[in-house]
């Protein structure tokens, strides 16, 4: 078996002592016993795309719901009124949100 290099630098040759190996895996193990610092880290992942199931559980609560609905009505209501392409995209991007979230706080309130 070969021993620590002159010098006593270990971490030259990529291997920790055993005692300082231990010690990490200690630190590991309770690490992965986090619930909290598990979800946490879950959550700072970027994904391409929206995952399906979230999007399904989507539960809006009223006031959410219904300051999506004034800020439709405002853009539609704007938009009619100047003709301005950006209020009418905007007004585009929000309508479907708006009645998406509607349509899951309908779906909640009838369920129960």
């Amino acid at each position: 078996m070969v021993g620590p290099p002159p010098g006593g630098n270990i971490a030259s040759i990529g291997r920790l002592p055993d005692h300082e190996q231990r010690i990490l895996d200690e630190v590991e193990r309770a690490l992965r016993r986090d619930r909290r610092l598990d979800r946490r880290l879950r959550t700072l992942r970027l994904r391409r795309c929206p995952d399906p199931a979230r999007v399904a559980a989507y539960r809006p609560r009223t006031p959410t719901v219904l300051l999506l609905l004034a800020v439709a009505v405002t853009l539609m209501v704007v938009g009619i009124v100047t003709s301005a392409p950006g209020v009418i995209w905007a007004f585009a991007g929000v309508w479907p949100v708006t009645l998406f979230a509607v349509f899951r706080l309908l779906c909640r309130r009838t369920e129960g």
